[in-house]
């Protein structure tokens, strides 16, 4: 939201107050109290005249320092907030004639005691952003609405990342964006999942405690800095050091949750009934069958929306018209080893039995009168139920169970975005605060469920909507996009940028929800998709069974498919880091590449892990450009080698992907392909890339740890379990363990 006209006035209506210097400084429980009139103090008569700021420097963590900013205190607070779930941190205050400073882990924040106004952010004695004159604010619109403000300053070169999965250009510099719930699909500013926490590349990202709308303005209204601001009288925000971008995130995760770990079923293939596509059994049979005639491997298989009665939306109740012995059917695709998705939504139709039900239990929400908010977006007279109320979470869950009962395993939760303000919740919540912060609770319920049933190692999500903490719940996915290569690079800019937003599994649908993907695109899809986090053929109108498009469509399915389950081993470890640590799978160059200018913006590429180098096509010719950091990269599939820093430029074939290892890498590579959850360890090789002499690499692939040496020119590994087969390789040469060893040899390493 802008405030100001240009660099010298307010916008016509707009009223501001700026701290202009402190008054006094306290210290309590750990944490500084500021005191900040907004007109300077010449005589007792400047003291008599508001407003004042008041400004409280504290810490959750090590090198991370909030601060909250308040005007009036006499407000009542309704909630909701973000759970945080710091690990404490004891901080060291200290004062000189000039400055009062709080200091955690290696972050300070210094504020100016005598003079202007200036807060100040360091780390190692060097400055990572300023707030100063005219910075913070006290901001009424011409409405009368009343905004806390903030400017933090952005140094030279500094681009700034994150705030949440958007589908515009990567770095946000000169972009505005409001942290507000949408369903807008993936070719617009709007956004399903919206947090608000933004990571630079200049050691510090910032995270801005409040589940309402807060407006950014990244480097747009005033061009040298970030500007928040929200609706509210008290706001805190978060500067986390890193001061690496992984660092950053690994801290913020640590604030606000980690990621839980998929179980490596749900890495394989997920294949959809699309949307409106009319479906059966037999349909379902038939593209079950048909997979596994053309040797496709299959891991979930998906019920989108219409497996339940057209306006029961939702009952959770199979349409008996189709699917008449569900719970046959179910266990008759258990005993061909799928596991079972099926799609829900937390709206009620009017229609549907639960509606009644859930008004008589008063588990819906409800308009300041006490009737039950309806519209008819989406399901005719639906209602959505109020995740607020514990009774109501009990009651909606119950409906779940019943569905785990029958054999179903997982859920695709979708929507989440639509949620009005003219209502009560059942806890008192504020619906301006109330409409980012829904899908969490909604999202969490669902997902609690599916831990409760199936076991942590079990439960896994296919979600929409999410906002800041939603990433303990995956996995996500992307949204509706449209059948175009455009739609294709705006879903991977949005990926990438989820994932520097703290999120570390995302998917999305191969060849487009809109429209039927021409046979070209839906082959470069699928390489894209397959080297994914997660992998889903997913429509709209029409179905996604690759045999629809073409027979080379058959064939590179199959080929990209049973890539993706040899290198589980691979993922499945970066899988576990992203679950650990809060470092996605799918990572932007800038994230494994800080501090190589090249790769500041790059937004077509991607790291999947740590050492693999992916460049979707976006051309039915297979022309692609990519940029390769320095040294000398191996492309996966043919071993031929690249040197950089440098642009390459490649046409490639529908079989083909720019697929390239980082130098220094060892890839785990498994010994199957034809499912995601075998035992990763068992006759895995490890593929050995560039090392040099004296390099020694750590290879974990499940309980089993390899680690991987080049003495001079042989290259030695040692595996921690001596009766696990498993073989060493490099271009051109492979050996395999003798039965019952525990180290090899491989000699000599080509340079």
């Amino acid at each position: 939201m802008k405030f100001t006209d240009g660099y010298w006035l307010l916008r016509e209506g707009v009223t501001a107050a700026y701290p202009a210097e402190v008054l006094d400084v306290t210290e309590s429980d750990g944490a500084l109290e500021i005191h900040a009139p907004t007109r300077p103090v010449r005589s007792r008569g400047d003291l008599l005249k508001g407003p004042v700021l008041t400004l409280r420097a504290h810490t959750p963590m090590p090198d991370v320092i909030g601060l909250t900013l308040t005007h009036f205190t006499g407000g009542e607070s309704r909630g909701p907030e973000f759970e945080l779930t710091g690990s404490g941190a004891t901080p060291r205050i200290s004062y000189d004639d000039e400055h009062a400073t709080l200091t955690s882990g290696e972050l300070s924040v210094r504020v100016a005691r005598g003079g202007p106004w200036h807060v100040e952010f360091l780390a190692h004695g060097r400055t990572l952003t300023t707030s100063g004159d005219k910075s913070m604010g006290i901001m009424r619109d011409p409405t009368g609405a009343h905004h806390l403000r903030e400017q933090l300053v952005l140094q030279v070169g500094t681009s700034v990342y994150g705030l949440g999965e958007r589908f515009g250009p990567l770095v946000k510099n000169g972009q505005v964006v409001d942290i507000w719930q949408a369903d807008g699909g993936t070719c617009s500013e709007q956004a399903y999942k919206n947090v608000p926490f933004y990571l630079t590349d200049a050691g510090y990202g910032v995270f801005v405690d409040h589940p309402g709308k807060v407006s950014f303005e990244v480097a747009s209204e005033v061009v040298s800095r970030v500007q928040f601001s929200a609706e509210t009288q008290e706001l805190t925000y978060y500067v986390v050091y890193g001061p690496t971008p992984k660092e950053i995130l690994r801290k913020y995760t640590a604030l606000t949750g980690r990621p839980a770990l998929p179980p490596a079923w749900s890495f394989g293939l997920w294949l959809s009934t699309s949307f409106t596509t009319s479906y059966d059994e037999k349909t379902v049979t038939s593209f079950i069958e048909g997979m596994r005639e053309r040797e496709l491997p299959l891991s979930v298989f998906h019920f989108d929306c219409f497996w339940m009665r057209e306006f029961h939306w939702c009952d959770f109740r199979w349409d008996a018209r189709v699917f008449p012995d569900p719970e046959g059917m179910l266990a008759r695709l258990k005993d061909r080893g799928l596991r079972v998705s099926v799609w829900i939504n937390p709206y009620i139709a009017q229609r549907s039995p639960l509606f009644a039900e859930g008004k008589a239990l008063g588990h819906l929400l409800k308009r300041p009168d006490g009737s039950v908010w309806q519209w008819d977006l989406w399901q005719p007279g639906m209602a959505l139920v109020d995740f607020t109320s514990p009774a109501a979470r009990d009651w909606y869950a119950a409906k779940l169970e019943a569905l785990l009962e029958q054999g179903v395993d997982c859920f695709k939760t979708d929507f989440g975005e639509r949620v009005p303000l003219d209502v009560t919740w059942s806890d008192g919540s504020d619906p301006e605060r109330m409409h980012n912060y829904y899908t969490y609770l909604y999202n969490r319920t669902v997902f609690e469920v599916l831990r409760k049933h199936r076991g942590e190692a079990e439960a896994v999500l296919f979600a929409r909507s999410a906002t800041a903490g939603s990433q303990q719940f995956p996995v996500h996915w992307g949204g509706d996009c449209e059948a175009t290569y455009e739609s294709m690079a705006e879903s991977l800019r949005g990926g990438l940028s989820l994932g520097l937003s703290g999120f570390g599994f995302w998917s999305h649908d191969i060849g487009g929800f809109e429209g039927t993907p021409a046979p070209a695109l839906f082959k470069r899809w699928l390489a894209f998709g397959l080297l994914s986090s997660h992998s889903r053929l997913h429509g709209s109108s029409s179905y996604r069974v690759p045999w629809l498009f073409d027979e080379e469509s058959v064939e590179v399915a199959r080929h990209f498919i049973r890539l993706k389950l040899r290198l589980m081993p691979y993922l499945y470890e970066t899988a576990r880091t992203a679950h650990t640590e809060g470092v996605p799978m799918m990572r932007a160059m800038v994230l494994e590449f800080p501090d190589d200018p090249g790769c500041a913006h790059l937004e077509r590429q991607y790291m999947l892990g740590p050492d693999l180098l992916v460049a979707p096509v976006f051309s039915d010719e297979g022309d692609v450009t990519y940029y390769i950091p320095e040294g000398t990269w191996t492309h996966f599939l043919t071993g031929e080698q690249v040197t950089g820093p440098r642009w390459v430029r490649e046409r490639h074939a529908f079989l083909s992907v720019p697929l390239l290892v980082r130098p220094g890498a060892v890839i785990p590579v498994g010994a199957v392909d034809d499912r995601p959850d075998y035992d990763h360890a068992d006759g895995v090789t490890l593929r050995a890339y560039g090392l040099r002499p004296g390099d020694e690499t750590t290879v974990r692939v499940g309980d089993v740890t390899f680690t991987v040496v080049r003495e001079g020119d042989t290259l030695r590994a040692t595996c921690s379990d001596p009766a696990a087969p498993w073989a060493l390789a490099t271009a051109g040469h492979e050996t395999r363990a003798p039965a019952g060893t525990g180290s090899l040899t491989l000699g000599p390493e080509p340079s």
